[in-house]
C-alpha cells in the first residue's frame, strides 16, 4: 500500500513500512546513509531494477571518486577534491566555518577547502572484493583510511597542504562538532612527519614580513581578514624544517609569532623566536589577550580585520639578529640635533619606518596619515637590543604636543634603562626625517593627477590614420581580437563603443554577465586596455562611502571599472545616482583641524561617468539592470573550442609574435582615443527612428539606444566634417549622424538590448534553446509527439552535458514561467516542453530599418559649410555653398581623397556583427597596421 500524500509504504504481508529511505534499504539491502546517498544522487530506484530484495548488498550503485590505478600522489588529491564537493554541499560544514569567521567567498576554492562527511567508503567496493581489498589498502597506506576501514577524518572540516607541483604534501583535519565522545581528537593529520608549507604563495608575495601562527585556523582566520601574509605551523610543536626553508626561499626578514596566548603558546614562542634569530630574522610575538588565539578574538572583537590589525601593531618585538657587534658599554655618544639622520631601512615604500640610532632600534607607524602640517600622530616604538639592558616600549602619541611626548619620554627612558635625555636626542632624529617625508608627501597629494601624454608626431600620425580609417569599426574589432579575446565580436564592439561613449554628456554603462570561468574578465579588460590609463579607474571593490570622498573631478569622463558587482553592493545606491543624475553630494561632520570644533563639510563628485562591471549572478538588481547595456559571454561549447585553439596558439612561434605586437595594437587605440574630443553629435534622422514602448523601462532603454548612435559618430568625428551653429551669441561646434551610424546600432541592438528586454537571462535562454531542439529530436526518434514527450533531469544533463546545479536552476526558472510543465512521479519529477518556438528572445526593439530612413531630414546632408544661415524664404541653407550643391561634391570628393567615404561607403564597410573574419588578413590597411 502506498500513500501519496504522506509519501509512505506499508506491507500488510511482511508487516513492515516506512518512507523512501526505508524502501531503498530494504530493497538494496544497504545501510541507512547508504540509502540516503543513492536517492541524493538520483539512482534509478525502480523496483524490477533488481531481480530480487537482497539482505545486505556487496555491489557498490554509487561511482567511485578515485582512480583505482592512480598512484598515491594522485589519489590524495582526487579524495581532497571529493571532500570539497562535499563541502560546498554540506550546510552543516558551511554553517561551521561561518561559525568561525570563515566565510569569506574565496576562502573555499582558493585553498581547496573540504568536508569529510562518512560517505567515501559508500563508494568504493566492499572489501570482500578484489578490487575493493586493493583500493582500500592503498587509501591506508596514504592515511585516508584507518585499519578498521573507517575514513580517518570522519566529520572534520578537511585542510589540505599543497606543494609547488600541486600534488598533497598535509592534511588537517578539524571537527566540526564539539558534542564528541570524551578523549576524541578534534585535531587530525596524515600519519608520520608534516610535510610542507599551507599558503606558501602567500611567502612569495609578502615583501619579507610574514605572519606565523599556531593552527591552520587561525590562519585563515587572518587571511579572511586581509592579512594575505600569513602560514601556520602544525601546532606548537609543528614548526618544521619545511617552515624554515620556505621563509630562506622567500627572503622573509621579519616574523610576528601569533600562537595563542596560553603557556603552552608563550613557550613554544620563546622557543621558536631563539631559533629564527639564530637564522638571521627579527621576530615579534603578537599578543592575544589571555587565553584568546586569533580566531577567538577575530570572532568576539568585529570587525576581524580592526581587531587583528591593531595585534599586529602592538606585537611585542623580541630580538633580531645584529651585523655589528654591540658596544662594549651602554654610554651614549653625544650627538647633536643637526647631524646626519640614519636612511630609512628600507627606504619607506609603504606606511612603517624603521631608524637604528646606535643600539636602539624605532619603528614609526601611521606616518602618512598626517596630510596637515599642524599635526604629526604615529605609532612609535623603540627597541634596545643591549646584552646588559634590553628594553622596549611603544604608544600613538602627536609628535607636536609636547606633554605627550615629554609622558613618552619619560616613559621609554625607565623600559630602556637610558638618560632621558638620550631619548630626547632619538625623537629628534625622528621628527626630523618625518618633517621631510611629510613634506613631500604633502607634495605628491596636492599635485594635480597626471595629465595625459603628450603624442609625438609619428604617434598621432598612426593614431589619426587609425581614425581616419574607412574600415574603423572592423579595424577595432581585429585588433581587440588580436590582443586575446576570440568569438566575442560584437560584446567586443560593444564595450569599445560604450567607453568612448563617456565623453558624451549620458555614457552607456555595462554589466557584463556569465556563468564562472566563462571569460567575462578577459572581455573587460580586453576593452578597458584600449581605454588610456589617466581615462580609467579600476577597483576589486569599493565601500558605500568610498565614491563621495573622491576629488570633485577625479571621475569626471572616465571609466569606472569593477571586478565583480558582488564588490559594489555597499556603493551600489552611490554608483545608481552617479549614473542617472551626473553628479554625487553629501554632508559629512568632520573636526576642523584649526579649531578642533565639529563642522558640516559638502562633498561633491562631478560626473558624468561611464561604469563597467562583471557579474555571475542570474538574477540581477532591476534597477542595475535599467541602467546597463548587458552583454552575455558567449558559453557555447564552439567557443570553448576557439579559446582552447588560441590558448594554443600562443605556445607556438606566431603565438609568441603576436604576444609581442599586442602592446603596440593598445597602444595605438589608446592614443587614438586621446584624439577623441567630446564634441556635440546631432541626429538628423532622430524624427524618423522608433522603439518599443510596450514598457516603462524601455524609457531608458531607448536613451541607451539613441546614446549608443551617438557613440559611433563620436568614434567616427575624423571622417565627418565638424559643422557650427551661432546660438544665444555662441558658436556651437557639432558633428552628424549617418545612416551607416543608425545600421551599426541597429546590429548591435538587436542582440545587446534585444538580451535585456528578454523575460529570460542568457544562460536560461541558451538552455531553452538547446531543450527544445533536443526534445523534437527525440520526440521524431519516437514517433512521439512532442507534447506526450517526458523527460527526467538526468536526461537533459546527459544530453546536454549542462553541470547539476546549473540546471536544476535553469529548469526551475523554466517551469516558474511555463516554458516547462513538472509531473510528479512518486519522488520523482518528469518535464513537459511547453514552449513552442514563439518569443526567442531575439526581440527586434521596434527598430526601423537604416534603409528606410528618409534623405529630408532637417539640414541638407550634402552641406559642408560653417555655419548655417537662413534664405529669403526662410529655409534652413549651408554657408556659402550655392543651391546647385557642385561645392558640396566637390567636398564629398575631397572627403574620399582623404580615406573618408560617404554614407554608403560607410554602411558597407560596417562590421557585421556575426560575420566570420578568418580572410582580413588580406586587407592591406590591416596588413599595412
Amino acid at each position: 500500500m502506498v500513500t501519496p500524500s504522506k509519501n509512505l509504504w506499508h506491507c500488510f504481508g511482511c508487516q513492515i513500512g516506512g518512507g523512501p529511505i526505508d524502501w531503498v534499504m530494504k530493497q538494496r539491502g544497504v545501510s541507512f546513509r547508504h540509502a540516503v546517498e543513492l536517492l541524493k544522487s538520483d539512482f534509478p530506484l525502480a523496483a524490477d531494477a533488481v531481480e530480487a530484495p537482497v539482505k545486505r548488498s556487496t555491489v557498490r550503485s554509487l561511482p567511485a571518486p578515485v582512480s583505482f590505478d592512480a598512484d598515491d600522489r594522485t589519489l590524495l588529491v582526487q579524495t581532497v577534491d571529493y571532500y570539497h564537493e562535499a563541502l560546498r554541499q554540506s550546510p552543516e560544514a558551511l554553517a561551521y566555518l561561518a561559525s568561525r569567521g570563515l566565510d569569506h567567498p574565496e576562502l573555499v576554492e582558493r585553498f581547496r577547502l573540504g568536508y569529510a562527511n562518512r560517505t567515501l567508503g559508500l563508494r568504493l567496493p566492499e572489501k570482500s572484493r578484489l578490487s575493493g581489498a586493493d583500493i582500500r589498502a592503498r587509501l591506508q597506506k596514504v592515511g585516508i583510511l584507518r585499519e578498521s576501514g573507517h575514513e580517518h577524518f570522519n566529520g572534520s572540516l578537511v585542510v589540505p597542504v599543497f606543494d609547488e607541483t600541486g600534488h598533497v604534501s598535509e592534511i588537517y583535519g578539524r571537527k566540526i562538532r564539539d558534542d564528541l565522545r570524551k578523549g576524541t581528537p578534534l585535531h587530525l593529520y596524515l600519519p608520520g612527519a608534516h610535510r610542507g608549507v599551507w599558503n606558501e604563495a602567500g611567502l612569495a608575495q609578502a615583501n619579507g614580513e610574514i605572519i606565523l601562527c599556531e593552527a591552520l585556523i587561525d590562519a585563515m582566520t587572518f587571511w579572511c581578514a586581509g592579512f594575505t601574509n600569513v602560514t601556520a605551523a602544525y601546532g606548537v610543536e609543528g614548526f618544521t624544517d619545511d617552515h624554515m626553508a620556505a621563509f630562506r626561499r622567500h627572503g622573509i626578514k621579519r616574523v610576528l609569532i601569533a600562537y595563542d596566548r596560553d603557556d603552552a603558546g608563550d613557550r613554544a614562542a620563546d622557543r621558536l623566536a631563539e631559533r629564527l634569530i639564530a637564522e638571521g630574522i627579527e621576530a615579534l610575538r603578537v599578543r592575544f589577550p589571555k587565553g584568546m588565539d586569533a580566531n577567538s578574538v577575530a570572532v568576539r572583537m568585529t570587525p576581524a580585520r580592526q581587531s587583528l590589525g591593531l595585534m599586529l601593531q602592538q606585537a611585542e618585538w623580541i630580538g633580531r639578529p645584529r651585523t655589528e657587534p654591540a658596544p662594549a658599554s651602554p654610554s651614549e655618544p653625544v650627538v647633536p640635533l643637526t647631524a646626519d639622520v640614519p636612511d630609512v631601512e628600507p627606504p619607506p615604500a609603504g606606511d612603517e619606518l624603521m631608524m637604528d640610532l646606535d643600539d636602539r632600534t624605532w619603528r614609526i607607524r601611521g606616518w602618512k596619515k598626517n596630510l596637515s602640517p599642524e599635526q604629526m600622530r604615529v605609532n612609535l616604538q623603540v627597541r634596545r637590543a643591549h646584552p646588559e639592558s634590553p628594553g622596549y616600549h611603544v604608544d600613538t602619541l602627536d609628535l607636536y604636543a609636547a606633554r605627550a611626548r615629554a609622558a613618552y619620554v619619560r616613559q621609554a627612558a625607565i623600559e630602556l634603562g637610558l638618560p632621558d635625555e638620550t631619548i630626547k636626542r632619538d625623537i629628534g632624529h625622528v621628527l626630523l626625517k618625518l618633517e621631510t617625508l611629510q613634506d613631500d608627501l604633502i607634495t605628491q597629494t596636492t599635485t594635480p593627477a597626471e595629465a595625459a601624454p603628450v603624442l609625438s608626431a609619428e604617434d598621432e600620425r598612426e593614431a589619426l590614420s587609425l581614425l581616419r580609417s574607412p574600415d574603423l569599426v572592423r579595424r577595432i574589432v581585429l585588433d581587440m581580437e588580436r590582443c586575446g579575446v576570440v568569438g566575442e565580436a560584437n560584446n567586443l564592439l560593444a564595450g569599445y563603443l560604450a567607453a568612448i561613449s563617456r565623453k558624451l554628456d549620458t555614457p552607456l554603462a555595462i554589466l557584463i554577465q556569465s556563468s564562472s570561468a566563462a571569460g567575462k574578465s578577459s572581455l573587460m579588460d580586453a576593452v578597458l586596455a584600449m581605454v588610456p590609463p589617466e581615462e580609467r579607474m579600476q577597483y576589486s571593490a569599493m565601500t558605500g562611502q568610498s565614491l563621495f570622498y573622491l576629488g570633485e573631478t577625479d571621475m569626471q569622463h572616465k571609466i569606472l571599472a569593477i571586478a565583480e558587482e558582488e564588490g559594489v553592493r555597499q556603493a551600489a545606491y552611490a554608483l545608481k545616482l552617479l549614473q542617472s543624475d551626473g553628479e554625487l553630494t553629501m554632508a559629512s561632520t568632520g573636526k576642523d583641524e584649526a579649531s578642533g570644533n565639529l563642522v558640516t563639510r559638502q562633498y561633491r563628485v562631478k560626473g558624468p561617468v561611464m561604469l563597467m562591471m562583471t557579474t555571475t549572478a542570474i538574477d540581477i538588481d532591476e534597477e542595475l539592470m535599467n541602467r546597463c547595456l548587458v552583454l552575455s559571454v558567449n558559453e557555447s561549447r564552439e567557443q570553448t573550442k576557439l579559446i582552447h585553439e588560441r590558448q594554443r596558439m600562443k605556445q607556438t612561434l606566431e603565438g609568441l609574435l603576436a604576444a609581442s605586437d599586442k602592446e603596440a595594437i593598445i597602444a595605438l587605440h589608446q592614443n587614438a582615443q586621446r584624439l577623441l574630443k567630446p564634441v556635440l553629435v546631432v541626429n538628423p534622422y532622430a524624427g524618423q527612428l522608433t522603439f518599443l514602448d510596450d514598457k516603462t523601462r524601455t524609457r531608458r532603454d531607448h536613451m541607451k539606444y539613441l546614446t549608443l548612435i551617438r557613440a559611433i559618430a563620436l568614434v567616427h568625428q575624423h571622417q565627418r566634417p565638424v559643422r557650427t551653429v551661432e546660438h544665444r551669441g555662441r558658436t556651437l561646434p557639432y558633428i552628424e549622424v549617418t545612416k551607416a551610424d543608425i545600421a551599426l546600432a541597429n546590429r548591435i541592438a538587436h542582440e545587446v538590448l534585444g538580451r535585456t528586454l528578454d523575460e529570460l537571462p542568457p544562460q536560461t535562454r541558451r538552455l531553452l534553446s538547446q531543450l527544445q531542439a533536443w526534445a523534437i529530436d527525440t520526440a521524431k526518434a519516437n514517433n512521439l509527439p512532442l507534447r506526450e514527450l517526458r523527460f527526467t533531469r538526468k536526461q537533459v544533463r546527459d544530453a546536454l552535458h549542462w553541470g547539476d546545479t546549473q540546471l536544476k536552476l535553469h529548469l526551475s526558472r523554466l517551469a516558474d514561467l511555463e516554458y516547462l510543465a513538472v509531473h510528479r512521479r512518486g519522488t520523482a519529477f518528469d518535464y513537459e516542453l511547453l514552449y513552442d518556438g514563439k518569443g526567442d528572445g531575439k526581440h527586434l526593439c521596434g527598430l526601423l530599418d537604416a534603409a528606410e530612413l528618409s534623405q529630408k531630414h532637417g539640414y541638407d546632408g550634402e552641406r559642408s559649410g560653417c555655419e548655417i544661415n537662413r534664405s529669403e524664404s526662410g529655409r534652413a541653407r549651408v554657408g556659402p555653398w550655392p543651391a546647385d550643391g557642385r561645392h558640396g561634391h566637390q567636398h564629398a570628393q575631397s572627403q574620399q581623397s582623404r580615406g573618408v567615404r560617404g554614407d554608403e561607403d560607410v554602411a558597407d564597410a560596417s562590421f557585421a556583427p556575426n560575420a566570420h573574419l578568418d580572410a582580413i588578413g588580406a586587407d592591406p590597411v590591416i596588413a599595412g597596421n
